[in-house]
């Protein structure tokens, strides 16, 4: 990343954490009505913008294209000014779900210009309730600011940190009321020092340098780049890090070997990091269910991770699968996977057995020993068509020959050349798709620690630990105490 574009975060930064509203611009003027503005509800007459000083621009990403149009003729009809592009006349960038990081790096590519407040969506419809734009609270940038810390000392590899200002951020979000200021924090739990001098910085200066001095930071940026890759984790980035790498294009441009896993999450990087929608995931599950049943016909499939916690958007798709006569469910997973691969629906993919050893050394709460398959799943956009078997031939792109060899285990060419192919126009995206396989026995089990929070799950399993004196896994529930006299 460019010094110029660390330049522009800190100073987009700097205006998104502070607590005053911007300063209001002129109205546009409009030749059929002098000094007022108009916008159009959906395909509908022109109508006066009440509130055209302030210029709201609705973030696709992760609110989805419909839910945007929905509210983009909501907010016109309440006489808010809503622009479908960026640009100099924007007060106000609302977003849902998405990290202040990631909006500005959507801002820069798409018009470099950032001189907005970001908001939260809860800001728009707070909003359009009371019928006017209302000052920009505290509480969102509250969060993100904590966000923020938990993803470096992650990256940092500083686990303590990483919790204490992820549980903050998630007690901040949960809170009823709006924070603004420290005595409303009295006789909340889990809120340290380090978290509780973060939201003073904020409450009383509008800041947190810090945080500020951190987005801006180069480790963190490359870091936090790299790693969002498919298959490279932290102590990976860091090494390429520390020889010289700082961009996409320089990793695909240099000789370093990459595993099998990595080359598939930089061919398909521009879909990967694109959110799963609720929609693609029932589609996908459609198709994994008849993929499924067509071996084994009264097996039980559910959709786990964040969709089942009611998530609009993911990051993947996860599904646990099980059959109540236990054995039934051996070697299922090879059946499923062989015949999508022959189906053309698979891009990549990695079977763990539950024979498996190299879990074994690992800690039982963050690791199971299921079987399971982590793959890149090829999801047509028609999906009426999906479950077509496809004839030798039909699909002779560079990147869908080349994600074949990755994926059942051929030798890929220059990760460059099978990129620009990937880029290229077509009708399919690839998703990131996790099986898992549970004996019956275990299956309650396994479909608690699959469907998440990974937070939820830790201190559930702590909570077990030393309060009822039991160990929790994703396989059993014991107690120690009964299992000691024995």
């Amino acid at each position: 990343m460019t010094l110029g574009l660390a330049g522009k975060k800190a100073s987009c930064v700097a205006v998104w954490l502070s607590m005053a509203l911007l300063p209001r611009k002129k109205k546009r003027k409009d030749p059929g009505l002098p000094g007022a503005s108009h916008s159009r509800a959906g395909d509908g007459p022109l109508t006066v913008a009440k509130f055209s000083e302030v210029g709201i621009f609705l973030v696709e990403r992760k609110m989805g294209s419909s839910r945007r149009s929905f509210l983009t003729q909501l907010a016109r009809k309440k006489g808010f000014r809503v622009e479908e592009r960026m640009s100099e006349s924007v007060t106000h960038v609302v977003s849902e779900n998405n990290s202040g990081d990631e909006v500005l790096e959507l801002l820069d590519k798409q018009s470099g210009i950032c001189r907005a407040a970001l908001v939260d969506i809860t800001w728009f419809t707070e909003s359009m309730g009371a019928g006017k734009p209302l000052e920009v609270e505290n509480r969102h940038r509250l969060q993100e600011a904590l966000k923020i810390l938990a993803e470096n000392a992650q990256l940092c590899e500083n686990e303590g940190r990483y919790l204490a200002f992820t549980r903050a951020s998630s007690i901040l979000k949960s809170l009823p009321y709006c924070v603004t200021k420290m005595d409303d924090l009295q006789g909340i739990p889990s809120l340290g020092e380090h978290c509780k001098r973060v939201i003073k910085d904020i409450l009383e200066g509008g800041i947190c340098r810090e945080v500020e001095e951190l987005i801006q930071n180069e480790r963190y940026q490359t870091l936090k780049r790299f790693t969002s890759i498919f298959g490279v984790g932290v102590k990976t980035a860091d090494k390429w890090y520390r020889e010289g790498l700082r961009t996409l294009h320089e990793l695909r441009a240099s000789k370093i070997l990459l595993t099998k896993e990595q080359e598939a999450g930089l061919l398909y990087y521009e879909d990967l990091i694109v959110p799963v929608t609720r929609t693609e995931a029932d589609s996908i599950t459609k198709i994994v269910e008849g993929a499924v049943h067509r071996f084994l016909p009264a097996a039980v499939i559910k959709l786990t991770g964040g969709f089942r916690r009611g998530k609009e958007y993911g990051h993947d798709v996860d599904f646990l699968i099980t059959h109540q006569e236990e054995g039934k469910e051996q070697g299922l997973l090879y059946q499923v996977i062989n015949w999508m691969a022959a189906q053309g629906m698979i891009l990549y993919d990695d079977i763990t057995d539950n024979k498996d050893q190299k879990w074994k050394n690992k800690e039982p709460e963050i690791f199971d020993s299921f079987a399971k398959c982590f793959l890149i799943f090829k999801l047509q956009k028609d999906v009426v068509n999906v479950l077509r078997p496809n004839t030798a031939g039909d699909d002779d792109s560079l990147a869908a020959n080349k994600a074949k060899e990755i994926g059942r285990g051929g030798h890929a060419e220059t990760c460059e050349r099978a990129t620009c192919a990937a880029v290229k126009v077509k009708d399919w995206k690839a998703v990131r798709v996790d099986l898992v396989v549970a004996p019956f026995s275990q299956y309650a089990y396994a479909l608690l620690g699959w469907t998440g929070s990974q937070l939820f799950e830790r201190d559930l399993r702590r909570y077990a630990k030393h309060f009822k004196h039991m160990s929790l896994s994703s396989h059993s529930l014991f107690d120690n105490e009964q299992v000691g006299r024995n």
